[in-house]
């Protein structure tokens, strides 16, 4: 997975040298994927229209021998033999989609990591970090949310590794780093006036006395400030904050959720509502799928991971579903008149008989 992360986080970044910004980078890249897997579409979009055909004749098969599964699985073999459909043809494209979702992620996190670290030593340093935007959003490699402020908040720079912190100190002049532990040292009379990154132990020993100056920081302190009253409040098992200097409006984690929803109703399959036959109990009588579930669950589950990661990988996810969408729309035109054309109802001039 990390040659795969490292292959995507390479050409994003040279797109990046051409856009000059992650955001607009992101966008092209993730148009530049879905074209590459268009031939996959057009293969997993066969296979699910072959399966819509055959699937009254399963449904038949499922009635006749509900009290033989030996023979159900048997008849069922020889259909999908018969009429040359593989129950993999239909989900080979998201098979592989899902190794590069993945390993996306791992990209974003990767460069946003690097920037919150070199964020956090600006600010280390007594200035405000230049943020790159895009559109609505303030900092991109900061959730798109009214719960998330602008600068970097503590839990996101705790998560970060040694190797990252190792790096962007690594290139740092030794005025800056001068600066930086002399800041420190004014707030932290405790500290030990040196940065040590090496190793996961020396990053977990410094890490607090980095946090505690930069929370007296007055740069650090106004990006961070919550509205007055809307502070850690409880919401259900959530505990949110609304800050003064908020990084986004929220958008990106809706438009997640409702490109899935819409992905959904113009492909059905992709919820799992058509991809099987619906399986049997003892006595004969079918059992509900996960079609229903899988439904409403996809989408809600892009709004929460959208509305906890970076701006920047939740911009792939809609970027992704909504290209994807707009090629399920076209493809599905294509196979509608191939077999409009088969069936003799349109002439090669499109006249109607």
């Amino acid at each position: 997975m990390a040659s795969i992360t490292n292959a995507l986080l390479a050409v994003i970044e040279w797109i990046y040298t051409i856009v000059h910004n992650h955001g607009w980078s992101i966008v092209i890249f993730t148009i530049l994927v879905r074209l590459v897997l268009v031939p996959l579409d057009v293969q997993s979009r066969k296979g699910m229209r072959k399966m819509a055909k055959i699937q009254p004749q399963l449904n038949a098969l499922q009635k006749k021998y509900a009290n033989d599964r030996a023979k159900l699985q048997q008849k069922q073999s020889e259909l999908m033999r018969k009429e040359r459909y593989s129950p993999l043809s239909g989900c080979l494209p998201m098979l592989i989609q899902m190794p590069i979702l993945f390993a996306m992620f791992g990209a974003m996190r990767n460069v946003a990591n690097d920037r919150v670290v070199e964020q956090v030593f600006t600010f280390l340093q007594g200035e405000t970090p230049v943020y790159e935007s895009w559109l609505w959003v303030k900092n991109i490699f900061m959730p798109d949310s009214l719960f998330a402020s602008i600068a970097p908040d503590p839990n996101t720079i705790q998560m970060i590794g040694n190797d990252v912190w190792q790096k962007a100190y690594a290139a740092l002049s030794q005025g800056q780093i001068a600066l930086i532990i002399e800041n420190i040292q004014a707030q932290v009379p405790t500290f030990a006036g040196m940065l040590d990154f090496s190793t996961a132990d020396s990053l977990k020993a410094v890490l607090p006395d980095i946090l505690t100056a930069m929370r007296a920081m007055p740069v650090y302190v106004a990006q961070i400030q919550p509205l007055p009253g809307w502070a850690n409040i409880n919401f259900f098992l959530f505990s949110i904050t609304v800050y003064q200097n908020f990084n986004g409006l929220l958008i990106l984690p809706v438009a997640a959720g409702l490109s899935q929803l819409l992905m959904t109703k113009i492909n059905p399959q992709m919820s799992g509502q058509t991809q099987a036959p619906a399986t049997t109990g003892a006595s004969g009588a079918q059992t509900p799928g996960m079609g229903n579930f899988m439904k409403y669950f996809f989408p809600l589950f892009s709004v929460y991971i959208c509305l906890t990661s970076n701006a920047g990988f939740a911009l792939y996810w809609v970027t992704s579903n909504l290209v994807a969408t707009g090629m399920t729309f076209l493809i599905n035109r294509y196979f509608d008149r191939k077999e409009l054309q088969a069936s003799g109802e349109i002439h090669q001039e499109g006249i109607v008989k």
